[in-house]
């Protein structure tokens, strides 16, 4: 295995510490594991905080994005030191697209995310849906927890255009959650076919990564163990 480096980028309404099932799995595999505790506040301020985590990177590394963090490392992911882009139930914008983009038209049918009003700039999910809609596999208990710790998503980091999308010059992976309440999977498989990433389908909501952590780091581990 070539690569020893890992870098998790968090997405909307969460922090890294969501990460720990992932990381704890990564590291006891021998992995150098980082976690990005960027704001989510705009798409440049996130990717440049993914890039200083990068920065100091002592080789080649692979790039995880859950969400929005995906459109985050589709902008940071062209860093000298990023040889492997996965994906986690995540937006993979192309260039000139946002997150905002990718929404606008959802298939009919699909669920709509619990997405309060704007205010002041800022985004949260209605507390009382967050369990159904982002965490359905998840204890009632965490779910609460995620719920009531939300970290405020800026209206500005949505409408962050990506410039040169990384998934064009790296090679990449994507776990669609087939339960997924806050990005159709329908939408996943698109994003991810376009991307040319090798894929896998796992049983889990959005909060995958969280419910079915072995399941994450062993694409991951495949991400890295492929050049």
């Amino acid at each position: 295995m070539s690569i020893r480096n890992v870098v998790l980028v968090h997405g909307g309404f969460v922090d890294g510490s969501g990460w720990q099932a992932v990381y704890d799995r990564l590291r006891a595999d021998g992995f150098n594991v980082s976690v990005v505790q960027h704001p989510t506040l705009s798409l440049a301020g996130d990717a440049t905080a993914t890039r200083q985590i990068l920065d100091r990177q002592d080789g080649p590394t692979v790039l995880v994005g859950h969400s929005y963090g995906g459109a985050v490392i589709s902008e940071a992911g062209t860093h000298e030191k990023v040889a492997a882009l996965v994906y986690i139930a995540a937006f993979a914008p192309d260039k000139g697209e946002s997150v905002n983009t990718l929404i606008a038209d959802p298939p009919p049918g699909a669920p709509v995310p619990p997405i309060l009003p704007p205010v002041d700039g800022f985004l949260f999910l209605d507390r009382d849906k967050f369990h159904h809609s982002f965490a359905g596999d998840l204890p009632a208990e965490r779910a609460a927890f995620l719920a009531d710790s939300q970290l405020p998503w800026g209206v500005d980091a949505l409408a962050g255009a990506v410039n040169e999308p990384a998934w064009r010059t790296r090679p990449s992976w994507y776990l669609v959650a087939t339960d997924d309440r806050m990005i159709p999977p329908p939408a996943q498989r698109a994003m991810s076919e376009r991307a040319g990433s090798t894929v896998v389908e796992v049983a889990g909501s959005h909060a995958v990564y969280e419910s079915q952590p072995g399941a994450v780091a062993d694409l991951i581990k495949q991400a890295a163990g492929a050049r």
